[in-house]
């Protein structure tokens, strides 16, 4: 009888290898479009720009191998380089941890039991959903130092209002500031966590005699630590990312604001790219913007399990 089971168990493998193979087939005839256009879209233009990085690539004629002279020139000779990673390390410093706490904030003043508060979350939230340029065509009108809302606001308290995009200390804050207006994608964010924190926790910790702030601070800040994380490490790569605010604040044509105070990383990326047409330094430019980003989501990752606590007890 065992003779024959094995028999018979032999005799199927090579059925259900075939059928297996044939599954594996139709998976990829399914994904085949993710995959081409991967290939064609996303991997073949990194490779490119690896390899131009090492190239003195014009678009035109040029395409010579020299090596790391890219590079050499970017950390040794471009002072426009230091000034532009220095605006944005600034920018990411003040605005991600900014931004966040503001969206915490805004989270759990928008989960309290007040009558209307659907439209209040509406309200809050309209910003995020608005188009990018427009938005930032209306804050260089409210940012006007003569005729802006804002200026104009403070005068009436009796404050002398400065040039906000028209002087270097404050063209970055102001930036910053307008960023504060579209918080409601992080507050949805926090909104969603916060109603799934289950409220027999804080009715447990208010018979022990635990306060508002105790209850805050040791149920509601742990239990939204994944969601904090997660917003601290996207909010922190699309920051290193900023480039349209600047360009369309600045005057769209390639300036930097004043003093090249809204020179960021990828502003000055874009400068050599298609204003000098500097391929290969805009690509090693790149590739180093690439390696700092992943360097300090990495640092985050590692350090993440000291603070960051998960429904199962593993901060892994």
């Amino acid at each position: 009888m065992t003779g024959e089971a094995n028999d018979t168990r032999q005799a199927a493998k090579p059925g259900r290898s075939r059928l297996r193979v044939r599954e594996e087939f139709q998976g990829f005839v399914f994904i085949s479009p993710w995959l081409l256009g991967f290939l064609v879209f996303t991997a073949g233009p990194m490779l490119f720009s690896l390899y131009a990085s090492f190239t003195n690539y014009n678009i035109t004629t040029r395409f010579d191998f020299i090596g790391l002279r890219n590079y050499v020139e970017m950390f040794k000779y471009d002072k426009l380089f230091w000034t532009s990673l220095y605006n944005t390390v600034y920018y990411v410093v003040f605005m991600v941890p900014i931004t966040t706490v503001g969206a915490v904030f805004l989270g759990i003043l928008l989960n309290q039991g007040v009558p209307g508060m659907r439209a209040y979350r509406t309200i809050f939230y309209l910003p995020a959903v608005l188009s990018g340029v427009g938005v930032y065509l209306l804050w260089m009108q409210l940012l006007s130092p003569s005729t802006g809302l804002i200026n104009t606001m403070l005068g009436w308290a009796g404050i002398q209002g400065p040039a906000w995009l028209f002087d270097p200390n404050w063209t970055k804050p102001s930036l910053i500031m307008m960023k504060m207006w579209s918080l409601g994608g992080g507050m949805l964010l926090y909104l969603a966590t916060l109603q799934n924190v289950p409220p027999s926790l804080y009715e447990s910790a208010e018979i022990d005699g635990a306060g508002a702030y105790r209850r805050f601070r040791h149920i509601t800040i742990p239990l939204i630590t994944p969601v904090i994380f997660f917003d601290l490490v996207t909010s922190t790569i699309g920051a290193f990312q900023i480039f349209q605010e600047a360009y369309i604040m600045s005057g769209g044509e390639g300036t930097a604001g004043p003093m090249n105070s809204l020179l960021f990383y990828n502003f000055h990326l874009w400068n050599k790219a298609f204003r000098v047409f500097d391929m290969g330094y805009a690509s090693s430019m790149a590739w180093t913007l690439l390696v700092i980003v992943m360097a300090i989501t990495l640092l985050n990752l590692k350090f993440a399990k000291h603070w960051v606590h998960y429904e199962g007890g593993d901060n892994r």
